[in-house]
């Protein structure tokens, strides 16, 4: 008898449990379906640049803004072109793309910066001996057939008294930089917090060129978030409370580098851990660096580097920065 009781109360114990587990589940989802759905689509495949947001949403950041914010990649359209349509909220691209954009009247608008400077440059092996803009002559540099590209080789050149025209341009694709400069190039356009990171860890030097050693104007903010301006218009507290939480995402990653980049890897476990985790080390000072708050962004970045794209062609007019660019969302400090 005394068996048949403890077995009783063991039975309806496991069933309180189970109910009590349902019932958690079912307020759980119900809690889920009060969120507000948000999508943001990467400009590329995820990467250090993109931690703050896989943060926000391990962290339940967005949860607490009320969001739930699916993270996408971009595909074949491209994060700007699906922003600027409606197609998602929110997106990651670059200053270059916003200006290209804005003066073509395309509705595409920045509202964070997610690194404060510009950490890109030229690389190549040590053994190329490319040291400074002038020895990019009698070179082949390899790239993705922008014309930007060339202006900017050209911009850093002619400071050094080099010909841009003694520079073989070619375009390498989706090759990645090592396969390329083992085969058939001499030097690339990479971001260091990623590529040259890399590097490091497989014990190949680099040369660096950085555009911002050469050029103020050249300094200019990649990657920033964006949004649409109808997204602006019509759903302004959206875009307060997704900033609110990707700015504590990007505070995470800042204060604590190897939690974040556990957070990545956990998020897209396809991801080398060891990159992820020294890109992180790297980029955890870049990403506010000087700025006030984390997103902060400023409008003679806006005009100086707008102002270089019309002086070498790349704008078919002047940019009216003012409608680029906002900070208006971002959190107060």
């Amino acid at each position: 008898m005394r068996k048949f009781i403890m077995l009783s109360l063991f039975i309806i114990l496991l069933a309180a449990c189970s109910t009590n587990g349902d019932e958690s589940g079912k307020k759980e989802k119900a809690a889920d379906k009060n969120l507000k759905e948000v999508s943001i689509v990467l400009d590329w495949t995820p990467n250090t640049n993109h931690t703050g947001l896989y943060v926000a949403k391990e962290k339940g950041y967005f949860k607490e803004q009320g969001l739930n914010v699916d993270i996408k990649m971009p595909g074949e359209a491209g994060a700007d072109q699906l922003v600027a349509s409606g197609k998602a909220d929110f997106g990651i691209g670059a200053q270059e793309g916003i200006t290209e954009a804005r003066v073509q009247d395309i509705p595409i608008v920045s509202i964070a910066a997610i690194i404060q400077h510009n950490t890109s440059g030229f690389a190549s092996p040590k053994e190329k001996d490319i040291t400074e803009p002038k020895d990019f002559e009698g070179k082949t540099y390899g790239g993705w057939g922008a014309p930007v590209e060339k202006a900017v080789i050209n911009s850093l050149m002619k400071q050094d008294g080099a010909d841009v025209e003694k520079v073989d341009i070619v375009n390498m694709g989706e090759t990645d930089f090592f396969t390329a400069v083992e085969r058939d190039i001499d030097f690339a356009w990479i971001y260091y917090g990623w590529t040259g990171v890399e590097a490091e860890l497989r014990n190949e030097e680099v040369n660096m060129v950085y555009l911002t050693d050469y050029s103020e104007k050249l300094d200019y903010y990649t990657p920033v978030l964006t949004t649409n301006e109808t997204m602006i218009e019509e759903e302004p507290e959206t875009i307060k409370k997704f900033l609110a939480a990707v700015s504590k995402g990007y505070e995470l990653a800042i204060d604590n580098p190897e939690e974040a980049a556990d957070i990545l890897i956990k998020a897209v476990p396809d991801l080398d851990e060891d990159l992820v985790k020294a890109s992180q080390k790297w980029l955890a000072d870049k990403y506010q660096d000087d700025a006030d708050r984390w997103g902060e962004q400023k409008q003679e970045v806006w005009e100086n580097y707008s102002t270089w794209m019309f002086d070498n062609e790349l704008l078919d007019k002047p940019l009216d920065s003012e409608k680029a660019f906002t900070n208006e969302f971002l959190p107060e400090k």
